[in-house]
This record gives structure tokens, sequence and C-alpha cells, in this order.
């Protein structure tokens, strides 16, 4: 794993959130199995290629799209594959408290390494409401990363209440993809013992800059060995380095901020050699617009990549 450096304890350091692959199968829901051994292959390629450790069942691993039995063997699944050469964050997210801590019991079962944990998903919680349901999923003694996704679960949790949520045991970092680097700052004045994961790819860098110690990203899917190098020079303070390694992705790293991300990051791992595949409904495949948009920030993005070995 040359150019990467070890990652910091919480959590924290560069966690893929990965992507989940399919095969056809007219059997399976939407006629798509999951593919478990190509998706143990990946997981294995990521931390081969630098990561720290990959996320299993996260919004890009398409949880709400499976199974019971699904969820559980995708878990297992990379659990397995990565062994000891990494960390498995797997993501518990459930739409209310006694299913969020149903997975966290599966995944401590099984071997997980820490869980990722949306606030309830059903609805908008109040604070009493979200302090209950970590509370829950922390009880299972394992580390928890709450997550932060103000746009999607309409619950945002604010420095002051990531403040609070930081006084249950076990809850020991947080997933931030609000968009806005000034809470890296604040959530660390108010709760300095919580490690702050940078949550979207098109503001990392600044994130790392303002003292953000981990990262859990999409698109090292499609650029694993860059994105370990990008964490590395962020965290070392090459900022230089950094900058002239990130301007090139991050045209392609916005798609991560957009609904189409799953189909995005997907599509790019097929742009560069990997299988990416189709999602399962709801969500489908891209328009032809939006599909030759995404390949043309990508193709810039490998152009300005393969330009930089050369030099």
């Amino acid at each position: 794993m040359s150019g990467t450096t070890p990652a910091p304890p919480g959590l924290g350091g560069l966690t893929v959130a990965t992507a989940l692959l399919y095969r056809t199968d007219p059997t399976a829901p939407a006629g798509l199995a999951v593919d478990y051994d190509r998706y143990a292959e990946h997981c294995r390629w990521l931390v081969d290629n630098g990561c720290h450790g990959v996320g299993p069942n996260g919004s890009l691993g398409e949880y709400a799209a499976l199974t019971d039995q699904e969820r559980r063997t995708v878990a297992r699944t990379a659990i397995q594959a990565v062994g000891d050469a990494g960390t498995v964050v797997v993501g518990v997210h459930g739409a209310g408290a006694h299913q969020a801590r149903h997975w966290a019991e599966t995944a401590a079962e099984d071997g997980a390494d820490g869980l990722l944990c949306l606030p309830p998903t059903a609805y908008r919680a109040n604070p009493a409401e979200v302090l209950a349901h970590f509370e829950a999923v922390a009880g299972v003694g394992l580390p928890v990363m709450v997550y932060n996704n103000p746009l999607d679960t309409r619950v945002d949790l604010t420095p002051d209440l990531l403040a609070e949520i930081a006084r249950i045991d076990n809850v020991v970092a947080v997933k931030e993809f609000s968009g806005d680097v000034r809470r890296v700052l604040e959530i660390r004045e108010r709760a300095p013992g919580l490690t702050v994961v940078a949550g979207a790819d098109d503001v990392v860098l600044e994130s790392l800059l303002m003292g953000a110690t981990g990262w859990f990203a999409g698109f090292p899917n499609v650029f694993p060995a860059e994105s370990a190098r990008l964490y590395a020079l962020a965290t070392t303070g090459r900022l230089a380095e950094a900058r002239a390694l990130y301007e090139p992705l991050v045209a392609a790293f916005r798609w991560d901020s957009r609904t189409e991300f799953v189909q995005a990051v997907k599509l790019g791992m097929t742009q560069v050699g990997r299988y990416g595949g189709p999602c399962r409904p709801p969500r489908g495949p891209l328009p032809p617009e939006l599909r030759a948009r995404v390949e043309a920030d990508l193709a810039r993005a490998v152009a300005a990549l393969e330009k930089q070995a050369t030099a």
C-alpha cells in the first residue's frame, strides 16, 4: 500500500462505501442477483490499492433494495473478503431503532469492526428520538459512526446535537455529508472526542485540511489508489501535491453529491475497466443526457491522471 498513511483511530482513514454488483438472474428481485464473488473481489481490490477499509450496505450499496438475507450476506462477504487487511464498517440504517439495532447485532455477530448509522429513516425525527435511536444502536457495543445526511433524511445532526450524541458510549465518529466544510471546525469545538469523517467527495480536501481525519467515500470505487494517495497527501501536509491530484478529480467527485451518484459511480467503474453493472429499482439507468455528462467528467479525470503519471 505504497503512498498511503495508517488509518487513525476512531473509524478514521479512507473507508470506501462499496458499490454492490449484480448478475442477471430471472429468479432474483428485479431479475438481478447479488454477485457475491465479484463483490468480494472488489472489496479486496480496494484494500489492495491502499484504502483502509470498506463500508458495505450504505446508500451506494443499495441496502434498501436488498432482501434481509441478501443484506446480511453482503456484510458477511465484505468481512470475510477483507479479513485483517482493513476495517469493515457496516451500514445499519433502519426506519426505527429496533430495525437499526437488529442490523447492528447481526454485524457484531459476523465480525464487523464498526457501524455506520443514519438517524431514523422513516420520517423527520426530533432530537430526543435521534438520541434514543443512536443509544439503541451503540448499546450493541461496536464503535458507531453516526451519519449526517440532512438532504436525504431531513434530519440535520448539527454540531450542537452532535455534542449530545457524542456523550453516548461507543459513538466515536460522524460522517459529515452536509457539504458545509465550516461544520468540521464546529464539530471539533463542540464534540472534541468525535472523529470527523468527510462524507462528500467533492469537499474532501477542504474537510481534511480543516481537521477531518477520515473520509468515507464513493469514488474510490473508481480511483482507489489515487484516492489513497490524496488522503495521504492531505493528512501529511503536502498541500501542493494534494491540490494537483484533487483538482482533476473534482468534476467526477461532484457526482457523489447528486441524486444519480450510485449510477455515476458504477458507470465510472466500467469506464476504468472494472465491472459496475446495473442498479436495482427504484434506481434505473441514467438518461442519455446525464450518462454523457458523467462519461465526459470521468474521461477528463482519467486523462488528467494519465498525463500526471507520464509527466
